[in-house]
């Protein structure tokens, strides 16, 4: 093949035997343990008899052989006079079953209600219903665990099971932050959402909008317009239906300047707030640096606020606060740092976020060790879940889960959830939360999804949990399980069985948007169509690469086979939205480029004889075994592939040859921008290995170094890797472009007469994942030891015009090229070969003489 590159050296695989990033003999003992571990979903589904109630009760006695009717409705009984309008999911009829509905400390002592916010006792029996609460909030709570009784299949006749309910929440504070970035909610979800906390026994809404530009920069200082105002307002009144505190905050950190009249400005908005009816407030500090993000300064102004303010003002609640160190990631664990300031310098009823060890983490008792010991009281969780601002191209529909279920309010005063932009899409994991929070020890995160699929989309269940259950992972940083009951395996490991297995559950996908067009919240069915489409589209794709394979192991022509193949492929306007809107990416992605890619790397190692030059990621980090890391192999600097974890000792990045090569060449563009990104190696050295296991040095003490370059001698290898020496930085890594022996016109015999002759390169990479485009003419010199062309092209939308020239420019023989698989025999006179239409070429492999023809 000496057409195409100088330094080329042959190697050779076995027929799908690259099935991981690394090889047998690979040296698995450098790999730095890594964080972003997929832990299983626990749990298992239960037979709850035809009773549902989230969040799951404390304690319930059920006796199933005597049942209330409530056929005839219930006649209301309202002690203190409050809950008229919360009953409205039953009638109300004079003559119907008695509902008696107390609350207060004197009552609920005598029924033995827990003595805190939220507990309630339920009596269902031959005298009626009674719910007595400890408060008014718990009493409404014990009103919706009766409309979740009526809901439920038990009550589908309106005949109750006599019972006896003892509940009361765990934790104090349980809840939702509005902190992503991003599109805020609309006020009409927000509303929606309001209403599910309180159903759900959620009773915290933290109003913090990284977007509104009256909770932090640049108009934290100013009152809200009148119509963001009257916004306000009505929130504050669903949350007062619902019985949520409406927390609002203020984020001033970002420009905050320190003095008296920052501080008078800041305290106007608290009081212009007030008078809007805000009796709950916070101060974030979270994503600042510099003076604003001073923990002295910052505990000063929390202490000033609450004497001038919190203390002064009747009904104000103590301040929750987000510190700028809300993460162990990044905080200082010594006495002096800005935990040990909070807790030795603040108010011990102030609230402290604690986002745990890294920004999404899981919730356990190390972290909360950690900062509780600093703080002096217990942390109030900040769960990044199931927020997306990070990966806004997936939506999050799986369980909750990574709580430590042994936890207790003397570790823990509660968390706030921070959803995704999707508000309603992000009920499925608030539904989880909220049984959490009120019953810890009893959380059964499987369950409780499988329930919350069932009470969020009740017309097309089946449908939206095959949506939701391949639409959970996050791709980087906070992994999360997906498709557990799916199979899926490179082809090197074909089982009929398997396969026919995963044909049906692709065809089961495919059906599932035209399915979830029957769910009746059409805001949640508005949220997800975008990914249902492609969801969609997955399934269809899924389906034709099961049956392209079956096709290719029976054996095919070449012919056949590439029109098979390309035509399985994405156009680029459906790679986009293919990568817009993911779901399936954990397995089912995976699986379908898995076994394209696979497909067509023997194909193109038949064709050339030689091992395709199509390099894989692979590293020390979890996410480079992922497609993600084609983004730093792509040929365009304006994408790059982010480890999405936080980088530490040991670890690296690298590219795998797929064969032992002459390597003369490296190139490595690092970080997501050369100017000021912290997303990179700060010190590092660049290494090659011939097996794997044994490092050579290219480059060695390479220091803030954005851009690394290599020209050398030949050296021999198959791996080559950036790897990061000691260093004080901890960002992620991100690389832009790993190149190795980068192919130029020069290496490539083939002379171009029309067309862009830089670009053709591209069909002499030895790689499909790459191509030129004709559009319009192209032609190319004959060159007279060849004796065929073979073009690789993309699925024609209309043929190509082929024209063979004498070298005194006569036109000596024409024909149209229908196929993707197009091979040109020149005419033994033909000096030149043009090609005339629109498609894209991935490869040219010129045929010589001497090189037997195949079957």
């Amino acid at each position: 093949m000496k057409y195409i590159l100088k330094s080329i050296l042959a190697g050779s695989i076995g027929m799908f035997a690259y099935a991981s990033v690394a090889a047998q003999d690979f040296d698995v003992t450098s790999q730095k343990g890594e964080q972003q571990i997929i832990l299983p979903v626990p749990g298992k589904k239960v037979n709850h008899q035809g009773i549902i109630i989230n969040p799951t009760p404390q304690q319930c006695l059920w006796d199933k052989s005597k049942h209330l009717d409530l056929s005839n409705g219930v006649s209301l009984r309202d002690i203190q006079g409050k809950f008229s309008n919360d009953i409205g999911f039953i009638t109300s009829h004079a003559k119907g079953v008695k509902l008696t509905i107390d609350f207060g400390e004197k009552v609920s002592a005598k029924k033995g209600v827990k003595a805190v916010s939220g507990a309630y006792v339920m009596s269902i029996g031959k005298r009626g219903i009674s719910i007595v609460g400890y408060d008014e909030r718990g009493a409404f709570y014990g009103i919706q665990t009766l409309r979740q009784l009526l809901e439920s299949p038990v009550a589908k006749d309106r005949q109750l099971p006599y019972a006896e309910i003892n509940d009361y929440p765990d934790l104090p504070n349980r809840g939702v932050v509005e902190g992503f970035y991003g599109t805020p909610w609309s006020h009409e979800v927000r509303l929606s959402l309001i209403d599910f906390y309180g159903r759900f026994k959620m009773n915290v809404y933290l109003y913090a909008p990284k977007d509104d530009p009256y909770h932090r920069v640049p108009h934290w200082r100013d009152p809200y317009p009148a119509k963001e105002a009257n916004n306000i307002k009505e929130l504050l009144e669903a949350c007062k239906r619902s019985r949520v505190d409406f927390v609002w905050a203020i984020h001033p950190g970002g420009d905050i300047k320190w003095n008296e009249e920052d501080y008078q400005k800041l305290l106007n908005k608290f009081n212009n707030m007030y008078d809007l009816g805000v009796r709950n407030f916070a101060v974030f500090f979270d994503d600042v640096w510099g003076e604003g993000a001073n923990p002295k300064k910052q505990t000063d102004l929390l202490n000033r606020l609450t004497q001038d303010f919190v203390n002064v003002k009747p009904g104000v609640s103590p301040l929750v606060i987000c510190p700028s160190d809300y993460t162990e990631l990044w905080s200082d664990p010594s006495p002096s740092g800005a935990l040990a300031t909070y807790g030795t310098s603040t108010d011990s009823d102030i609230q402290l976020l604690w986002t745990g060890e890294a920004i999404c983490s899981d919730l356990t008792h190390e972290t909360l060790n950690f900062v509780n010991s600093r703080i002096k009281r217990p942390a109030f969780f900040w769960w990044n879940f199931p927020v997306t601002d990070y990966v806004s191209n997936l939506l999050l529909q799986g369980p909750a889960y990574g709580l430590d279920t042994s936890l207790t309010a003397h570790e823990l005063s509660g968390i706030a959830s921070n959803p995704m932009e999707h508000g309603e899409a992000s009920k499925l994991a608030l539904y989880g939360v909220a049984d959490y929070t009120w019953n810890v020890a009893s959380y059964n995160p499987l369950d409780n999804w499988e329930r919350g699929v069932q009470e969020l989309v009740p017309e097309a269940t089946a449908a939206y949990r095959t949506f939701a259950i391949h639409s959970c992972d996050t791709e980087t940083r906070y992994r999360r399980d997906e498709s557990w009951e799916t199979k899926t395996f490179r082809i090197a490991e074909w089982s009929e069985t398997d396969a026919e297995k995963l044909f049906k559950e692709f065809d089961e996908i495919e059906r599932v948007p035209q399915e979830m067009e029957k769910c009746s919240n059409k805001t949640l069915l508005g949220e997800l169509r975008p990914w249902l489409v492609e969801f969609g589209k997955l399934g269809k794709r899924g389906k034709q690469t099961i049956e392209l394979v079956r096709k290719y192991r029976s054996g095919l022509e070449d012919s056949t086979f590439w029109n098979l193949y390309v035509g399985n492929l994405m156009s680029s306007n459906e790679r986009k939205s293919y990568e817009s809107h993911k779901s399936g990416t954990l397995k089912l992605q995976p699986f379908y480029e898995n076994a394209m890619d696979d497909m067509g790397h023997e194909f193109l190692k038949k064709l050339t004889g030689e091992v395709p030059m199509d390099y894989k990621g692979i590293g020390s980090f979890n996410s480079v075994h992922t497609r993600r890391s084609l983004l730093m192999l792509d040929n365009d600097t304006t994408t790059f592939y982010n480890s999405g974890v936080e980088q530490g000792n040991g670890d690296w990045i690298g590219i795998d040859l797929r064969a032992e090569r002459d390597v003369t060449e490296v190139y490595v563009l690092q970080g997501r921008n050369s100017v000021d990104d912290g997303d990179y190696f700060e010190d590092a050295v660049l290494e090659y290995s011939r097996d794997g296991n044994t490092w050579n040095t290219l480059v060695g003490n390479l220091h803030r170094q954005y851009e690394i370059e290599w020209r050398g001698e030949d050296v021999k290898a198959r791996f080559v890797r950036l790897k990061r020496l000691d260093s004080k930085r901890t960002n992620f890594a991100s690389i832009r472009s790993f190149t190795v022996n980068p192919i130029r016109r020069e290496d490539v015999d083939f002379e171009v007469m029309e067309g862009d002759e830089q670009s053709i390169i591209q069909a002499f990479d030895w790689n499909l994942q790459t191509f030129f485009t004709v559009n319009g003419v192209f032609s190319f010199q004959v060159n007279p030891d060849i004796n065929r062309y073979i073009l690789l092209a993309d699925s024609l939308q209309t043929p190509l015009t082929c024209r063979q020239y004498a070298k005194n420019g006569n036109l000596i023989a024409e024909k149209l090229l229908n196929s993707s698989f197009i091979v040109i025999e020149p005419k033994a006179e033909a000096a030149r070969i043009q090609i005339e239409g629109k498609a894209d070429i991935f490869e040219i492999i010129p045929k010589y003489n001497n090189e037997p023809i195949e079957k």
